[in-house]
């Protein structure tokens, strides 16, 4: 496994083991925080360049989170099994479901709620934080659905910074991108500019990334590189986000 630094630079590297993250066990949400959330604090552990949230959530049958308010965060919601309803004070009222990625940019201020509709199955969803580039927007709402057909074998983009592209976008020069791979299937994927770093969080299976191994829900956060290669080790699902590291 190569990864090719920066000319004139070194690469940075963190690995962040699936067992090392913090964790609440509420009854009805169980859930792991890659990075200082709530009760859980490690000051090595606060954010990956923008990225400030990633937490792995399961909720129980019909249980979820009550009316609260956010403000100044672009919020990302990503279902890896079951579905969750949202309902937020600008009016909207959604189902999001697998294979589907919601984004709110919270902004000046918003409230919202998250429930499990489902009486007999959990969700377990993403829920990950970004810093804005722009403080005080207008809060805004979206979701988008993208096929797993897409994503077999090559990373497909399902976030970025504009409003085109067939993604879904936030205010921040961010992507995230997600891919489905067969055992020993390897892809490269380029860093848009010397100024970003790439936080890569194994969903499934395992994978070989910067000379590090990494299996289910472990991640790698790389930066001061030009590009990355990535072999999946075994039928594997990988989520990447890319944020500047300023």
């Amino acid at each position: 496994m190569v990864v090719e630094p920066e000319k004139g630079g070194k690469m940075k590297k963190t690995v962040h083991r699936a067992e090392e993250r913090g964790h609440a066990d509420h009854g009805w949400l169980d859930s792991h925080h890659s990075f200082s959330f709530a009760g859980y604090y490690d000051p090595e552990k606060m954010n990956f360049g923008a990225l400030r949230v990633l937490n792995d959530d399961i909720v129980s049958s019909g249980m979820g989170f009550g009316t609260h308010p956010h403000e100044n965060m672009e919020i990302i919601s990503i279902p890896l099994s079951g579905s969750l309803k949202h309902k937020d004070s600008m009016g909207n009222i959604h189902v999001i479901r697998e294979n589907e990625v919601q984004v709110m940019s919270a902004g000046t201020g918003i409230q919202h709620s998250e429930f499990n509709p489902d009486r007999d199955k959990e969700v377990n969803f993403l829920q990950i934080w970004i810093f804005p580039d722009q403080r005080d927007v207008e809060p805004r709402y979206d979701q988008k659905e993208f096929d797993p057909k897409d994503q077999e074998n090559r990373f497909q983009q399902i976030l970025g910074s504009t409003k085109d592209g067939g993604h879904v976008w936030i205010h921040q020069n961010a992507r995230m991108f997600r891919g489905r791979f067969s055992r020993d299937m390897q892809q490269e994927i380029d860093l848009s500019s010397s100024q970003q770093g790439i936080y890569l969080f194994v969903l499934e299976g395992a994978a070989e990334v910067a000379g590090e191994s990494l299996g289910h829900r472990d991640a790698i956060g790389i930066s001061a590189v030009e590009s990355i290669q990535i072999e999946a080790k075994e039928n594997s699902d990988i989520l990447i986000i890319e944020v500047p590291m300023d």
